[in-house]
């Protein structure tokens, strides 16, 4: 079933523009723009031609193409996501008509594998590369290459979740156990000997976890626990994160990349770099609901005012208008 999604009002003409299926949930909002996009995919759903699938509802805008006939489509600009789609895929796909077109490359991760002497492959004359926090944009050597920030985006609820009724922390991390200590699997494992914890996303149950939640179940699942806790020691600011505060989730988590930038101790949540101490913060969260609550809809606010759809959805039509309408430094 496909949905109509309003959107924000475009700078100039209704594009045409490619982009991969990378990430389900930053795919549904960056479609929420009032452009048609078209999504090559192939048989079988190999990583980054998976079919839009049901769960999520996609607008009317989300228009499926065989990555073999993307040729034929008449387009006004491309937005890669992942390096293999833009030095690999794109030579095959694209005529070089196309792969001239104005385009973005969304950088969704921090640097690797060096924090930050790794140099950005993204070069591209009528290009720009958008990173998703500042963190990043720091971070990446990107030597004589145009970029922007452009943080994430959601759709909030139209009012808190949260009820906190679970005296129990909530932790969304895909395939954690396969990821290592990068995402901190080993402070998730030492953190859950010492306070209830249950993790969800992919391939969870490996660590013990409850498995994959549907999308658009996310919120209302986490709703229910005391905090979230993120164990991240080196990636982008999850949305999972951002969702979990437009929640009304108080976020306990490592001080590390943009997080320290969006959490307030003692205003909103509580990070440091100290395990022991996201420990005893957890504990007092479990013991006094009140102070989680509060912490909560204070971290509510501050996804509200940073991380509205509204907000990102201005800073993409602006983005676009520029790329397609031709850029003025």
């Amino acid at each position: 079933m496909t949905h109509e999604h309003p959107g924000a009002a475009p700078r100039g003409r209704r594009l045409r523009i490619l982009t991969w299926h990378v990430h389900g949930n930053y795919l549904y909002s960056l479609t929420r723009l009032p452009h048609d996009f078209i999504i090559p995919v192939l048989p079988g759903d190999p990583p980054g031609y998976g079919l839009p699938g049901p769960r999520i509802p996609w607008g009317r805008n989300v228009h499926p193409v065989p990555a073999r006939e993307v040729c034929r489509e008449a387009l006004d600009c491309v937005i890669y996501q992942s390096r293999s789609a833009f030095e690999h895929d794109r030579l095959l796909l694209l005529t070089p008509r196309q792969q001239a077109l104005p385009c973005a490359y969304i950088e969704h991760n921090p640097p690797e594998p060096h924090p930050t002497d790794t140099v950005h492959w993204f070069r591209h004359e009528r290009g720009v590369l958008v990173h998703v926090t500042a963190h990043n944009a720091l971070m990446w050597d990107c030597p004589d290459v145009r970029t922007q920030v452009i943080e994430h985006g959601l759709v909030a609820p139209p009012r808190p979740l949260y009820t906190g009724a679970r005296p129990r922390g909530i932790v969304v991390v895909n395939h954690l156990h396969r990821r290592g200590r990068r995402v901190g699997a080993d402070l998730y494992r030492w953190c859950a000997r010492q306070v209830p914890l249950d993790l969800i996303g992919m391939e969870s149950e490996a660590l013990g976890g409850r498995g994959e939640v549907p999308n658009m179940r996310v919120a209302g699942y986490m709703a229910d626990y005391r905090f979230f806790f993120s164990p991240v020691r080196y990636a982008s600011l999850g949305l999972s994160l951002v969702e979990a505060m437009m929640a009304g989730l108080p976020i306990v988590g490592i001080a590390a990349t943009e997080l320290p930038h969006v959490i307030a101790n003692g205003v909103n949540g509580w990070v440091d770099n100290r395990p022991q101490r996201l420990v005893d913060c957890m504990r007092q969260l479990i013991h006094e609901p009140a102070l989680a609550r509060r912490w909560g809809q204070a971290a509510r606010e501050t996804a509200l005012a940073r991380f509205s759809i509204e907000r990102y959805l201005d800073d993409w039509n602006t983005l676009l208008a520029r790329l397609t309408g031709g850029w003025e430094e």
